[in-house]
């Protein structure tokens, strides 16, 4: 029997290994079709990870497999499981780190932090002494698996020094990412948009329920790169208005939004549909301009009795579907 190029090629693809498949970066039908896709006439939707899975740290491959059960391709990615990845000791980089939305107890967090603390100036050691060549390969994984990381998030940013600072501009952009996510503050905008200036990448400021388009517009003045993570939610919750007019005024600035849905007056985080936070307009508003920026999902309402996180992210995922439909 003679089997024709095409035939022979389908033929020879279809007995590779899976894992000789993952290592050699070919990928199998089932793979192919396994690849998930957020993006929804046009609108990136993501999550932030692994804060929605109720931590700060994760394997990388179970980041991997819960996205692709989610049908998510876009991520706002700490640098955590980054870190880890590349050799970071557990002891710098703890898996189990409680976050405050994640129903940690005061005395835990107070704990975590100390804990942070005492190790400060070796995981300052390590990082400035790691090589960042590995992360083409982290890169890689991600990008087979049909993911990708526009938006680097790193925690404790406005505390580090300026060579820790340099280094994380420096990991985001072998990363491939096209911006850094930070807390905003009043002291620090103006030292880290020198850093985003000089690298020529996007700081995100993220602000909280207090943060007012005053403190944005002040960080946008001090900095070309200066830019906005607005999370809807803290927006509507804290400022008691539509997100809407500074999105509108503001979207080269901004490079994503957190989507979550809250009640006015420093009201609580709700499932979505059920808050006053404009989801769906904000949403249809960056579909109907075409402005690049992500949708990216941050979970922090109760899951409900009966439920998991698992079952309540899927449903915020059909949420933002279905409303950009």
């Amino acid at each position: 029997m003679t089997f024709s190029r095409r035939e022979f090629g389908r033929l020879a693809l279809a007995t590779i290994s899976a894992g000789y498949a993952a290592r050699v970066g070919v990928q199998t039908a089932e793979q192919t079709a396994a690849r998930p896709n957020s993006v929804v006439r046009g609108v990136a939707i993501g999550m932030n990870l692994p804060y929605n899975f109720g931590g700060r740290n994760a394997p990388i491959d179970e980041l991997i497999n819960n996205c692709v059960a989610l049908g998510i391709s876009v991520l706002e990615l700490r640098t955590q499981p980054i870190e880890t990845f590349l050799g970071a000791p557990d002891r710098l980089m703890p898996i189990s780190q409680p976050r405050r939305a994640g129903g940690a107890t005061p005395e835990q967090l107070a704990r975590a932090e100390a804990a942070a603390i005492a190790v400060k100036p070796e995981l300052e050691q390590w990082r400035l002494g790691v090589s960042l060549e590995r992360l083409a390969e982290l890169r890689r994984r991600f990008e087979a698996a049909g993911i990708r990381v526009p938006i680097v998030r790193v925690d404790g940013m406005l505390d580090m020094s300026d060579g820790v600072v340099d280094y994380q501009f420096r990991l985001a952009k072998a990363f491939g990412a096209r911006a850094i996510s930070t807390e905003i503050a009043e002291s620090d905008p103006e030292r880290l948009g020198k850093f985003a200036d000089k690298h020529q990448l996007l700081v995100a400021y993220h602000g909280e329920a207090e943060t007012s388009v005053t403190d944005f517009e002040r960080a946008f003045s001090l900095a070309r790169f200066n830019g906005a993570n607005l999370d809807l939610g803290h927006f509507v919750a804290g400022q008691n208005t539509s997100p809407v007019p500074f999105i509108t005024k503001y979207h080269d600035r901004i490079t994503h939004v957190h989507v979550k849905d809250r009640k006015l007056n420093n009201g609580p985080n709700v499932p979505f549909g059920q808050g006053d936070t404009p989801i769906a307009e904000v949403l249809r508003l960056i579909r109907d301009n075409k402005w690049n920026i992500q949708a990216i999902i941050e979970f922090e309402y109760p899951v409900p009795p009966g439920s998991d996180r698992m079952t309540e992210l899927k449903k915020t995922v059909e949420y933002c579907r279905s409303v950009l439909a």
